[in-house]
């Protein structure tokens, strides 16, 4: 590309970011009070126990750092995979077992039509430790290498948190010492991976 035809198409999306920004644009939101109440009122939590509804409060809040812990993973396996082999990554780099396992729950869920699949990308139909045996594969560990540096210890983090997730998702409660290793092993991924 030359330098006339580089300038034009950064000066045309520079354009472009002007007149979104001059429409008002939707910006990225966040969960407001109001909207706290609103979904407080429409899943009638009012009606519920006030003891389990606190102790689920308190496990949404880990729920939400895990799950965006879970989805930055995915999100980091697939764009490595995706950048060193191509479009075709989920064949090439996917061992036949989770692969299968993922299609099979994409399709599983298709059938329900009127419900929310899951994301999508088929690596959203994967199991969190999934994500690891992906990373593990001889043939992919290159790509992951220069950035965890050590597969055992993102093998332990990706374990753990696996862990407390189905512990919460089962309707169960951490205690403190659970909670502070998971922001431990959250940081400590931040830090190392970015």
């Amino acid at each position: 590309m030359d330098k006339d035809k580089l300038y034009s198409f950064v000066f045309k999306g520079i354009l472009t970011e002007e007149a979104l920004d001059k429409t008002e644009r939707i910006k990225k939101s966040k969960f407001g009070n109001e909207d706290f109440k609103k979904l407080h009122e429409a899943l009638g939590i009012d009606e519920l126990d006030e003891e389990h509804v606190i102790k689920a409060q308190k496990m949404a809040i880990v729920y939400t750092a895990i799950c965006a812990f879970e989805n930055t993973v995915r999100e980091f396996v697939s764009k490595k995979l995706l950048e060193n082999k191509g479009e075709n990554w989920w064949q090439d780099c996917v061992s036949e077992k989770i692969r299968t396992k993922a299609e099979s729950r994409r399709d599983e869920e298709n059938k329900i039509r009127w419900h929310t699949p899951r994301g999508d990308s088929i690596i959203n139909y994967t199991e969190f430790g999934d994500l690891i045996s992906i990373i593990r594969n001889a043939d992919n560990w290159a790509y992951f290498e220069p950035h965890i540096n050590s597969i055992e210890w993102a093998d332990q983090i990706i374990r753990t948190l696996e862990r407390s997730r189905n512990v919460i998702m089962h309707s169960g409660e951490l205690v403190n010492q659970d909670i502070e290793r998971i922001g431990m092993y959250i940081r400590d991924w931040i830090n190392q991976v970015g």
